[in-house]
């Protein structure tokens, strides 16, 4: 946790609350019709805390970090990686194995490492990782309730859901404690509750001032990706099929509303790899997906339009 503030603004005429802080590497916000009380703060920025602990890779004193430095072992994860991991499992299945926690070696292999290095690794030292296969959650690792048992050293990352689940987390906390109105927003990844709906631009992914279109979102959830938001040297990014450990190509943005956030965090980075069609077999969603060549595709169900 670095900082925190709150500040409250009025729009449409509905004085609104603002607790604004940083975690997990990114800026978060949770608006409210009534300020969050300091104790309320302080449980959800534990919250946030411990899950990072958890499931940082970027942290040396995260439990994954710890997976990745043994040669193998049983560790025991806390109990929200039930829901978790078996969202990881049915993300796998549906991705034909494109979704995979265990993507993490590829991104730092790529320079996406815990130092942030961003220098890719030689092909000699990625032949060397990759002398014994490349390792995949459905066959590398045996899942016994809320511990994991590997062989040998596994780099862990759960990018792809990790952020929507904590929007699901802080939701949940706020539900307790009475709050039926409110957005929380975890630098894109937002969980919405409330009467009215809010309207949401989906930015272009190249050009920060302009919109492909809006969303109106209410009593769900919206989560995007773009190719944009962690990409460094010719052709590198954060999202990478984890079949190959190449970054895409083809789609460069998607936006996914779904009922849970970590729900639709983890189909906005499914959709990069596999058609909507097959996802709608196993998941209840809405979407928005952008190509290289510039095309748009929108779902029938979304609530929303895309600009001309």
């Amino acid at each position: 946790m670095n900082t925190s503030n709150y500040t409250t603004y009025t729009a449409d005429s509905v004085s609104k609350s603002m607790f604004s802080f940083d975690a997990t590497g990114t800026q978060w916000e949770i608006e409210t019709l009534e300020p969050l009380e300091r104790q309320l703060q302080q449980r959800i920025l534990r919250r946030i805390e411990a899950f990072d602990t958890t499931y940082s890779r970027f942290r040396p004193d995260s439990l994954v970090s710890q997976v990745a430095a043994s040669e193998g072992g049983c560790f025991d994860f806390p109990d929200d990686s039930l829901a978790l991991f078996d969202l990881y499992d049915r993300l796998h299945t549906a991705t034909a194995g494109a979704v995979d926690p265990l993507v993490g070696r590829d991104l730092e292999l790529l320079g996406y490492d815990r130092t942030y290095s961003l220098m890719p690794a030689s092909n000699l030292i990625r032949a060397e990782a990759y002398a014994w296969g490349r390792a995949t959650w459905s066959k590398d690792v045996l899942r016994d309730g809320t511990s994991i048992v590997t062989w040998y050293p596994l780099v862990i990352d759960v990018g792809a859901v990790g952020k929507g689940y904590l929007v699901d987390i802080i939701s949940e906390i706020l539900r307790e404690a009475g709050f039926t109105q409110f957005v929380v927003d975890g630098s894109g990844d937002m969980r919405h509750s409330g009467e009215s709906s809010l309207r949401v631009g989906l930015e272009h992914p190249f050009d920060p001032l302009l919109a492909i279109g809006v969303a109106n979102l209410q009593d769900r959830a919206l989560c995007a990706s773009a190719v944009n938001k962690r990409a460094w040297g010719d052709g590198l990014h954060h999202v990478l099929d984890a079949r190959t450990g190449v970054p895409v190509r083809d789609v460069v943005a998607t936006w996914v509303v779904a009922d849970d956030a970590a729900i639709a965090d983890g189909l906005a980075t499914a959709l990069f790899f596999t058609r909507a069609d097959r996802l709608a077999e196993v998941f209840r969603f809405s979407y928005v997906r952008m190509f290289a060549d510039g095309r748009a595709e929108i779902s029938q169900n979304f609530d929303g339009k895309l600009f001309s």
